[in-house]
This record gives structure tokens, C-alpha cells and sequence, in this order.
């Protein structure tokens, strides 16, 4: 029996409980390789895992929820318990709808969290890792992100970290005539681009980045003044540049204190994980480093702005959340359901077979005892069908317990496994599960 059950754990660290260095140091090499790693455990059956600059968490499946919290905290073994959250089966749903609202950013709404929760979605089923559970739970969160900002204002003003980093640079240092240098080319070097373009007064702008073709589409998508620049140029584009800001993700810092030592007053943003600026550099004093963490007196003000919005998004989250319990416990009383009627064919068939070797039947008269059989079977098991979804959606297990008795079918035992795992995760433990399972597994051992 093809299971879709399984309960979901996971653990997060992000920057509600720790800083820039203790995420860095938290993160795998890539999303991919933190999936391959928790799928090694024999224990896990699907695995998710999403690294961004503010955020590195893993979820798994698990046939119960103390294997997979085992899973994680071997997988989390280096990593301090205090920048930890742990998340159970119906946490992790409701928390992965926030991440991809935008609830649970740096920037409250920012837009780019969506598709960073898509490419991680991606990742994970690019090596089979995404199954029935998972799937139902990410694509529901996507879909609550998309709803979030089609349907409220929450990505109103300042929605990414990179404009947030222009926020802070125009609110607190003259920009006006400025040249500014950005390092990357990725999506939040673009952000940031746009933002510097549209609230600042800058009237430079020099894109740094390994692929100059890339520089150029940044450049593509403001109006201002600008020049493509290619690696070997960085320590022109940062001596000539009043505030830099940084994002290009590479493993080691792109902007050493050599590199800077000798310009004149400089603010570097360092939007980076891992970091591109060494906190070292914040130390000259020609220049005013801000890292992500700075970044909250911002998207404080923004929280503030937008806690109407965000009731509103809690709204859409409430309602989908219930939809997704509602769906998955359809699923679980489904796999019973499916298993009773495949007892009941088994039984059904049995009995025709010995029906017709005793009864001398021509084709016909046989397709109409089977037919008549079939729908002996359908009209008795119909009722009980619609109570056990009924029951299953209202949290009623000790109803599907009684009619697994009443019906007592005679399960294989790998349907006896598959409904095994159902009833304890449904019911709390072996003891609360259903007789006719439990009795079958004490005849097998």
C-alpha cells in the first residue's frame, strides 16, 4: 500500500533568534547538498531545505514525529541550541506559509522571498525529495505568498533587503551627486540597483560583477548613469564609489580593509551570506560598514507600517492552514477507506470463484452475478466511506477505530505497515490504534 502520510519536523535559524555570522555558519554549500544530506537517514522519506541571507532551515518526513526530530538534531549538531527553533508537523505548515508571505523576513512582505521558496521547492524535487506530504505543504505556501500580495498591501514600499539598504543609506548620509558601486549581479544587486535608482540622488552607478553581460542587465533595468565593470576593475569601482553595496554570495569576502583603506568617506552595505565585507573593515575610519543586521532600525519602522496588512495576511494564512489539516487528514481516512474496499474485493472475489465453480454460468450470466456483486459492495461500503472522511476531518479516530472492527478486513502486511503508521500518528501512540492493526502486528512478531 502507497502511502501519502508521514509527519513534518523542522528547524530554523534565522534572524528573529540569530545573527549574520551564526546563519553563515549554519548553512550547507548548497540547498541541494543540506536535501541529499538529510535524505541519507534511512528514517526520512522526503526533505526540503531553504538557505537565504537571513534564513537556513530543513524540514523532513518522518513516520513519526520523534524520528524526525532525531534526524534534525543530529543533522543541527553543530550548530548552538540557542539560535535554534524547532518546528512541529502543524508549525512547520503554518511557518512555511509565513516565509513565503513575507511575515517572516527581514523586510516584512519582501517580494523576493517567494521565489527564493520556489527555487528551493525546485532543488528538492530535482533529486526526488518532494512526496505527497511535502508537496501538498510547499505548494500551499506559495500559493499563500502569491494570495498575500495580490490580496493586501504587505509588499507595500520597502520590500527587499537591498532597497531597505538604500532606506537606511539615504536617511542617514547625502547621496546627492554620489556614485554608487554594486557588487553582484544576482537578484538582490538588481534590487538594490532599483532602489538606488528611484530614492536617492545619486547620479553614478557602477556594476561590478564576474560576467560583465550580467552588469549589463542590472544597468538594463535603471534609468541613471552607469558602467558595466567586470572583476579585475573592483578596486576602481569601490575608491571611486561614496557607498558600496555588496550581495555577490560568494564563499569568501570580496572587500578586504586593503581594498578600502585609502578611499575617502565610504558606507559599504554587505547584503551577503556568506559575507563579501569582514567586519574589520568597519573598523577604518573613512568607512560606515552595515551588515544585515544594522538593517533593523528599517525594517522596524517597515513592521510597523505594515501590521494592518499583516493581520490581513494572518487571515489568508488561517484559512489555508485549515484547508491543508482538512486535506491531509482526507488523505489519511482515504488509505483506510482504499484498504477496506481492497479487503472487501479480496473477499468478494474469493467468494465468485467459489460461487461460479459450483454454478454452471455462461459469460453473461457470470458478468451479471459479478456486476450484481459489485454493487453489493459499493452501496454497503458507501456509507461508512462518507462517516470515516467526516470523522477523519473532525479529528474522530476512535470512529474509524470502531469501523476497522466492524469490517475487520483481512490487510496484507504491507497495508498493515501503511495503516499501522496512520493509526499511531493519528491516535498518539500503539495503544491508541486501531485493534484489528495492532493485533495483526502482534501475529506477525
Amino acid at each position: 500500500m502507497t502511502t501519502s502520510t508521514g509527519v513534518i519536523t523542522g528547524v530554523s535559524v534565522s534572524h528573529r533568534q540569530a545573527d549574520v555570522g551564526e546563519i553563515e555558519s549554519a548553512a550547507a554549500s548548497s540547498q541541494r547538498a543540506a536535501v541529499e544530506r538529510l535524505l541519507d537517514h534511512a528514517a526520512v522519506t522526503e526533505a526540503f531545505a531553504i538557505q537565504t541571507c537571513n534564513r537556513v532551515e530543513a524540514y523532513v518526513v518522518t513516520d513519526d514525529a520523534g524520528a524526525g526530530r532525531a534526524v534534525l538534531e543530529s543533522y543541527a549538531a553543530d550548530i548552538p541550541d540557542s539560535v535554534l527553533e524547532w518546528l512541529d508537523h502543524e508549525a512547520s505548515l503554518r511557518h512555511m506559509m509565513r516565509v513565503a508571505s513575507g511575515l517572516e523576513s527581514l523586510v516584512i512582505g519582501e517580494d523576493q522571498i517567494i521565489g527564493q521558496v520556489r527555487d528551493a521547492y525546485e532543488d528538492a524535487r530535482s533529486i526526488g525529495a518532494v512526496g505527497p506530504v511535502l508537496e501538498s505543504a510547499i505548494t500551499k505556501a506559495i500559493h499563500v505568498g502569491e494570495r498575500a500580495r495580490s490580496e493586501t498591501a504587505i509588499n507595500d514600499g520597502v520590500v527587499s533587503v537591498g532597497s531597505a539598504a538604500v532606506e537606511l543609506a539615504a536617511t542617514e548620509h547625502d547621496l546627492t551627486d554620489a556614485t554608487a558601486t554594486v557588487v553582484g549581479a544576482g537578484e538582490m544587486s538588481t534590487l538594490a540597483a532599483k532602489a538606488l535608482d528611484a530614492r536617492t540622488d545619486a547620479d553614478r552607478l557602477l556594476v561590478v560583477n564576474r560576467t560583465v553581460e550580467r552588469a549589463e542587465r542590472v544597468l538594463d533595468a535603471v534609468e541613471m548613469d552607469g558602467q558595466p565593470l567586470g572583476m579585475d576593475a573592483l578596486e576602481r569601482a569601490v575608491s571611486a564609489a561614496d557607498v558600496v553595496v555588496s550581495a555577490t554570495g560568494k564563499p569568501d569576502p570580496v572587500i578586504d580593509p586593503s581594498l578600502v583603506a585609502a578611499t575617502g568617506e565610504t558606507v559599504v552595505f554587505d547584503l551577503a551570506q556568506p559575507q563579501d565585507v569582514p567586519e574589520s573593515v568597519g573598523e577604518l575610519a573613512n568607512v560606515t560598514r552595515y551588515d544585515l543586521d544594522a538593517l533593523e532600525s528599517v525594517t522596524e519602522e517597515t513592521r510597523a507600517k505594515r501590521r494592518e496588512a499583516a493581520l490581513a495576511v494572518e487571515e489568508v494564512i488561517n484559512e489555508a492552514f485549515e484547508e491543508l489539516l482538512t486535506q491531509y487528514k482526507r488523505k489519511r481516512a482515504d488509505e483506510v477507506i482504499s484498504a477496506m474496499y481492497e479487503g472487501a474485493e479480496r473477499r468478494k472475489t474469493a467468494e465468485l470463484e467459489q460461487a461460479f465453480a459450483k454454478l454452471d454460468l455462461d459469460e453473461e450470466e457470470r458478468e451479471v452475478v459479478e456486476s450484481m456483486a459489485d454493487s453489493i459492495v459499493n452501496q454497503l461500503l458507501a456509507p461508512p466511506t462518507n462517516g470515516l472522511r467526516d470523522a477523519a476531518e473532525a479529528d474522530d479516530w476512535s470512529t474509524i477505530n470502531t469501523a476497522l472492527q466492524l469490517f475487520d478486513p483481512s490487510f496484507t502486511d504491507e497495508e498493515t505497515d501503511g495503516l499501522a503508521a496512520i493509526a499511531e500518528h493519528a491516535s498518539g501512540g500503539s495503544e491508541g490504534m486501531p485493534p484489528a492493526i495492532r493485533d495483526r502486528l502482534d501475529d506477525r512478531t
